[in-house]
C-alpha cells in the first residue's frame, strides 16, 4: 500500500476510452490517524486490486459465505455486520480514502477477522476479482443519488450494473439496497424489477421494513431530518432463462 493513499491512482482505464463514473473523488479531510491506518493496518484488512480472480478463501483463511457492501462510506453498517455476523466473510468497497481509514481503525479496535476492504472502483473489482455466482449477498446502502437530472447518468444502479450483480450472486443470493431519495427508489424499481434473475421480495415496486441486519446510519438519520422517506429494497436471486449474461460494459 502506498504511503499516501490520497495520491494513489487505483482506477485503470484503457487509453482513449471514456467511462462514466458513479463517483467523484471528493476525499475531504484526511487525518493523521487515518493515514496511520493505511500505513499500519492495510496489510491486515486491505486487498490491493490486481485485476484477476481473487482466492478469497486464502484471503480470509477459511471457507465461508460472503457478503459484499459497495460504497460503505464511513463503514458503520459494515462494522455492525462484522460484529453481528461472524459466520460470514464480509467484503467492502469504497473509493473515498477518509472513510476507508476510519473503518480500518474501527476494525482494529474490534479485532475483527472477517472483513477485507478494497479502495478501488466497484465495477472493476466485480468484473475482474470476484467470481460469478460467488456472493451470498450484495448490499448498496444510500448510494450517491446524483439528484440533478443532468447527473442521473452517474447513478450506480442501471441495467448493465444490475446484470453484473446478477452474475455475481449465488443462486440463492440476495441484493439489498436502501435510499432516502424517492426518485432514486423509483429508478431502482424501474431497473431491478425488469432485470432477469431478480425477484422483488416486496412485490412489484415494493419495499420492505428496514431489516435487522442494517443499522440506522447517519445518512438515514440525516435524510429523515430533511423529511425524506427511506426505502429498503430486497431482491432474491432466482433462476432465469437468460444465461450468465454479458460482461458489464
Amino acid at each position: 500500500m502506498p504511503a499516501d493513499p490520497v495520491d494513489k491512482k487505483p482506477f485503470t482505464q484503457e487509453p482513449g476510452v471514456r467511462k462514466v463514473r458513479s463517483f467523484v473523488l471528493r476525499q475531504g479531510r484526511f487525518t493523521p490517524a487515518q493515514q496511520r491506518a493505511f500505513d499500519e493496518l492495510w496489510p491486515r484488512f486491505g486487498l490491493d486490486y490486481a485485476g484477476q480472480p481473487r482466492d478469497f478463501d486464502a484471503a480470509f483463511g477459511r471457507k465461508a459465505k460472503r457478503v459484499l457492501e459497495i460504497g460503505f462510506g464511513n463503514g458503520e453498517a459494515l462494522r455492525f455486520a462484522a460484529q453481528h455476523d461472524k459466520a460470514r466473510d464480509l467484503l467492502g468497497i469504497e473509493v473515498h480514502a477518509p472513510g476507508v481509514g476510519r473503518l480500518l481503525n474501527a476494525l482494529a479496535a474490534d479485532d475483527a477477522t472477517n472483513v477485507r476492504l478494497y479502495h478501488h472502483d466497484a465495477v472493476e473489482v466485480l468484473e475482474n476479482e470476484i467470481a460469478d455466482a460467488s456472493l451470498d449477498e450484495v448490499r448498496i446502502y444510500f448510494p450517491d443519488p446524483w439528484h440533478k437530472k443532468r447527473h442521473n447518468k452517474r447513478r450506480l444502479v442501471n441495467p448493465a450494473f444490475a446484470a453484473l450483480l446478477v452474475r455475481k450472486l449465488a443462486p440463492t443470493g440476495r441484493l439489498h439496497l436502501s435510499t432516502d431519495w424517492q426518485d432514486y427508489a423509483e429508478q431502482m424499481w424501474d431497473v431491478l424489477d425488469a432485470t432477469p434473475g431478480l425477484a422483488n421480495r416486496g412485490g412489484k415496486r415494493g419495499a420492505v421494513p428496514r431489516p435487522e441486519w442494517r443499522p440506522q446510519t447517519h445518512f438515514e438519520t440525516r435524510g429523515q431530518k430533511l423529511g425524506h422517506g427511506v426505502w429498503d429494497l430486497l431482491y432474491d436471486r432466482v433462476p432465469d432463462d437468460g444465461g450468465p449474461g454479458e460482461p458489464y460494459a
